[in-house]
C-alpha cells in the first residue's frame, strides 16, 4: 500500500492554531509552501508535547561546543506569526508522532501519521498518508513559543485540583470530599 508524504522542505509558514472556543477547541497543525496548505488534527497535548520537545532539542544542541547549528535563545522578533489559520480542509486526524534532528540541514523534523482505522467493516485502505515538516532551528523556535500560547490560552485551570474550569461552572474533585 503506498503512502502519500505530503512533505514540506523549507514551508513559507507552519504554525499549530485552533478553531473553536475554550473547551471546545480543535488544534491543527497547518503548513504551507507558496499555495499548497495542508492541516491535520491534533489532539491538544500533542500541540503541547510538540512544542515542549522542539524546545529541548533546541536547548540541547545549544550546549554544543562552539553552537554550530546557531540554534537561536528565543524567537527571533521577525518569525513570530501570530496570524490565524489560513482556510483548508483537515487532511487527517493525527495519531503518531515523530520529531527529530537533521544535522545535514540543521533542521527539526516532524512526522505526523494519520489515526488508523480499526473499523474491521471498513474497505482496505489502498493509499496512507502522513505529513512531514523541516524546519530551520528559528521557525521552530517560532513555531514551539507560538503553540505554547495557543495551547495556554485555553480554560483556565483550577488551582485546588488541577482541571480546566468551564465558563459555565466547574465541580472541583478537591471540594468534594
Amino acid at each position: 500500500m503506498p503512502t502519500r508524504i505530503h512533505e514540506f522542505s523549507w514551508p513559507d509558514r507552519v504554525v499549530v492554531g485552533v478553531i473553536g472556543l475554550p473547551g471546545d477547541r480543535t488544534f491543527y497543525l497547518q503548513v504551507r509552501t507558496g499555495k499548497e496548505i495542508v492541516s491535520v488534527v491534533l489532539e491538544k497535548q500533542q500541540a503541547a508535547q510538540l512544542a515542549e520537545n522542539i524546545d529541548h532539542i533546541l536547548d540541547q544542541l545549544l550546549t554544543v561546543d562552539g553552537n554550530p547549528f546557531s540554534i537561536p535563545t528565543g524567537t527571533p522578533i521577525e518569525l513570530v506569526d501570530n496570524d490565524p489559520l489560513e482556510a483548508d480542509q483537515e487532511q487527517f486526524r493525527t495519531g503518531a508522532m515523530s520529531l527529530g534532528w537533521d544535522p545535514s540541514t540543521s533542521q527539526i523534523v516532524i512526522e505526523a501519521h494519520p489515526i488508523p482505522d480499526e473499523d474491521p467493516d471498513a474497505a482496505p485502505i489502498e493509499e496512507t498518508e502522513m505529513l512531514r515538516v523541516r524546519m530551520p532551528v528559528g521557525t521552530a523556535r517560532a513555531f514551539a513559543k507560538r503553540t505554547r500560547e495557543i495551547v495556554d490560552a485555553g480554560r483556565p485551570m483550577c488551582t485546588l485540583c488541577g482541571y480546566p474550569m468551564d465558563p459555565d461552572g466547574h465541580t472541583c474533585t478537591i471540594n468534594e470530599n
